[in-house]
C-alpha cells in the first residue's frame, strides 16, 4: 500500500480572530494541517512544537513586532515565511524581506492571492534546500556554475552587473528581494548606488531576456519593494 503524502504544515500568527479564520479555511481547503497563535510568544513557542513549514505571520502583534520572529522561526528548519502587512507599513514589510520573509501579502487580499503567494514562498524554500543551479523554461537557460545565459540559444550579452543581479533573482526565484538587498549583493566598491541606478541596469536587463520588457513576465516589480523573479509556470 503506497502511503499518502505527508500534508505540509502551516502555523497562523495574527491577533485578529477573523483573520485567522479565513487562512485557517484557506489553508485547510489545500490540505494543509494548521496551527493557530494571537501573540509572538505563543507563536515562537508553537514553531518550537511543530516546525511548520509555512508561517503567515502577522506584522502586529499585541506583544511585540511581528519580524522579531522571523530569525527565530529560520532557524528551526527554514520554513517559507509570508508577512501580513497593512497598506501603509513599507517601510516594515521591506524590513521583514531583508530579515529573510519569502513574500508579503497587504490587507485585504483574497484567496487566489494568498494562496499564489503561499505556493511561490514554498517553491522557493525548496529550491534554497537543493535547487538545481540550472534554469531553462524552454526560451530562457541561466546556468549558474558556468556562468552562461542564453535567449532562445543566443548570448544576450549581460554586463557583469546585469548577470549579477539576474543570477541573484534567479537563485531566490519565488522570493521577492528588496531594493535594499539587490544593491548590497549586486554592487561593491567605492559606488554608492540608489534605486535609480538599480532601475536603469533593471530595464536593461529585462531588454535582454524579456519577450516584451514594457510588460515584464520574467522579473516583476513590486512596487516599492523590489522585484521577483518568476520561474517557468509561476504567476
Amino acid at each position: 500500500m503506497i502511503p499518502a503524502p505527508k500534508r505540509l504544515r502551516a502555523l497562523i500568527v495574527d491577533d485578529e480572530k477573523s483573520i485567522r479564520r479565513f487562512l485557517r479555511t484557506t489553508l485547510m481547503a489545500e490540505d494543509f494541517d494548521v496551527a493557530e497563535a494571537e501573540t509572538a510568544a505563543a507563536g515562537l513557542t508553537l514553531a518550537r512544537e511543530t516546525r511548520p513549514d509555512l508561517v503567515v505571520l502577522d506584522l502586529g502583534l499585541p506583544d511585540g513586532d511581528g519580524s522579531k520572529l522571523i530569525e527565530p522561526i529560520l532557524a528551526l528548519g527554514a520554513p517559507a515565511i509570508l508577512v501580513l502587512s497593512a497598506l501603509d507599513e513599507e517601510t516594515r514589510k521591506v524590513a521583514a524581506l531583508d530579515l529573510g520573509a519569502d513574500d508579503f501579502v497587504t490587507k485585504p487580499f483574497g484567496v487566489a492571492e494568498f494562496m499564489a503567494r503561499v505556493r511561490a514562498a514554498l517553491r522557493h524554500r525548496l529550491r534554497m534546500q537543493g535547487g538545481s543551479p540550472v534554469y531553462d523554461d524552454g526560451r530562457l537557460m541561466i546556468d549558474l556554475v558556468k556562468r552562461q545565459v542564453r535567449v532562445n540559444g543566443v548570448d544576450p550579452k549581460l554586463t557583469p552587473r546585469e548577470y549579477a543581479l539576474l543570477r541573484e533573482l534567479a537563485i531566490h526565484a519565488g522570493k521577492v528581494l528588496t531594493h535594499r538587498h539587490l544593491l548590497a549583493k549586486c554592487w561593491d566598491g567605492p559606488d554608492e548606488p540608489d534605486v535609480q541606478v538599480l532601475r536603469v541596469h533593471m530595464r536593461n536587463l529585462r531588454q535582454k531576456i524579456e519577450e516584451s520588457p514594457e510588460e515584464p513576465s520574467l522579473i516583476v516589480t513590486e512596487q516599492g519593494v523590489g522585484y521577483r523573479f518568476l520561474a517557468k509556470g509561476e504567476a
